[in-house]
C-alpha cells in the first residue's frame, strides 16, 4: 500500500511536469490548484490520467472534483488504495 507521503510526492511530481511554473514550495494544500497556478481543463485531465497511470487506480470522472486541492487529492487517492 502506498503511504500518504508517497502519494503526495507522486501528485507534486505530476504537477511539476504539467505546470512547471507552479511554486510547489509555497503550495497551499487546502487551496484549489487552479487558483495557485496556470492549470486549465486540459492540464487537469492530463493530471488525472497521470495519477491513474502512476498509482494504477481508476478515477471516475465524477470524482475529478476531489482532485482539486493537494489535501483532497491525497485523501481521495489514499482511500482508493486502502485494502477493501
Amino acid at each position: 500500500m502506498k503511504t500518504e507521503e508517497h502519494i503526495r510526492k507522486i501528485v507534486l511530481d505530476l504537477i511539476a511536469k504539467i505546470a512547471p511554473e507552479a511554486d510547489l514550495a509555497h503550495l497551499d494544500p487546502a487551496e484549489r490548484f487552479r487558483n495557485q497556478f496556470d492549470f486549465d481543463s486540459v492540464d487537469f485531465v492530463n493530471f488525472a490520467a497521470g495519477l491513474q497511470q502512476e498509482l494504477r487506480v481508476r478515477i471516475p470522472e465524477e470524482d475529478f472534483p476531489r482532485l482539486s486541492t493537494l489535501e483532497s487529492c491525497v485523501t481521495y487517492l489514499k482511500s482508493l488504495m486502502a485494502p477493501a
